[in-house]
């Protein structure tokens, strides 16, 4: 990966650190506000049977984090374009 000057090595750098800021703070928010801090007022809602903030303490953060790791693969394959350093 070769970027033609230093500012836009350091643009590059800055948007994929404003991504990451993004998504590790959604991330935050439903693995540790919904599974512990929200859990009494999301348990008064129930999905399938199971309370709404059990689900998310078990198995919502899980497919949250799957779901921001494709989110994260597909704006960096955007901006790898976008910069023109991608692999193709």
């Amino acid at each position: 990966m070769a970027f033609e000057t230093k500012e836009q090595s350091q643009a590059y750098w800055n948007k994929n650190l404003k991504l990451m800021v993004i998504l590790m703070t959604i991330w935050f928010v439903v693995s540790f506000g919904c599974g512990i801090l929200f859990v009494d007022a999301l348990n008064t809602i129930q999905i399938g049977g199971y309370k709404l903030g059990f689900w998310f303490a078990q198995q919502g953060s899980i497919y949250v984090f799957l779901g921001i790791i494709f989110v994260y693969a597909r704006q960096m394959r955007k901006l790898d374009r976008e910069f023109g350093v991608d692999d193709e």
